[in-house]
């Protein structure tokens, strides 16, 4: 995939106060929130290989444009269950198990609909997925299955869910979102994807990797 960088904003130009300015912004973002107890987990649903590879590529330029990282470590997915901090206590496996108890055999999986490029004001830039009511169901299902199994561990956002398939997010640097959405949504990404896992992601050495993932309407489990 090519992308054509908008005019003066080639990543091979030299560095300027403004971003010196963000770069030393988001380092003490970044210092203030390690001041916050460590999140461990969170839940949410894999893409397949060739929707994965169009995104990665979108953060790619990202990154080259625009100097964005925040979150390009984590693979492509749908969020259902934001991170949390898991008690000592309890395992991912505790989570897994509750998940194939509670969800899996409830026939939630479904076809989810990729409509293109949004934001979030000026800090996320996604790839927007349509939502439904079977998003909601899967979401609420999943969430009753992990706070059953560690209770109090999270709480239910009482925001309107939103699914979307995050590409830079935190350390977009301002005044850029209008053109970089532009780029985007020329690529005209309109794709249907299985809904068809729910993945347990775990903090491994300071970077999030899918732990487990559990196939919906199945009882395997698949170890990443």
């Amino acid at each position: 995939m090519t992308f054509i960088y908008p005019i003066g904003e080639h990543p091979t130009g030299a560095g300027t106060a403004e971003t010196f300015k963000a770069k030393m912004k988001n380092r003490n973002n970044n210092r203030d929130r390690s001041n916050f107890p460590q999140q461990t987990n969170f839940i949410g649903v894999l893409l397949t290989e060739d929707i994965t590879l169009t995104l990665e590529d979108c953060r790619r330029y990202m990154r080259e444009a625009y100097g964005c990282k925040s979150g390009h470590a984590t693979p492509i997915h749908v969020t259902l269950i934001p991170p949390f901090r898991l008690p000592e206590e309890f395992s991912t496996t505790d989570l897994a198990r509750a998940i194939e108890k509670e969800v899996l055999q409830k026939g939630l999986g479904f076809t989810g609909h990729i409509d293109n490029f949004d934001a979030f004001g000026d800090r996320t830039l996604f790839a927007k997925v349509v939502t439904d009511e079977k998003w909601i169901a899967l979401r609420d299902a999943v969430y009753g299955a992990v706070v059953k199994a560690a209770p109090g561990c999270t709480k239910k956002d009482g925001r309107p869910f939103a699914p979307h398939l995050t590409v830079a997010n935190r350390d977009v640097p301002e005044g850029v979102m209008t053109v970089a959405l532009q780029v985007m949504n020329e690529l005209k990404l309109v794709e249907d994807f299985p809904v068809d896992n729910i993945t347990i992601f775990e903090r491994q050495n300071g970077k999030w990797v899918s732990a487990l993932s559990l196939v919906i309407d199945e009882t395997t489990i698949v170890t990443h």
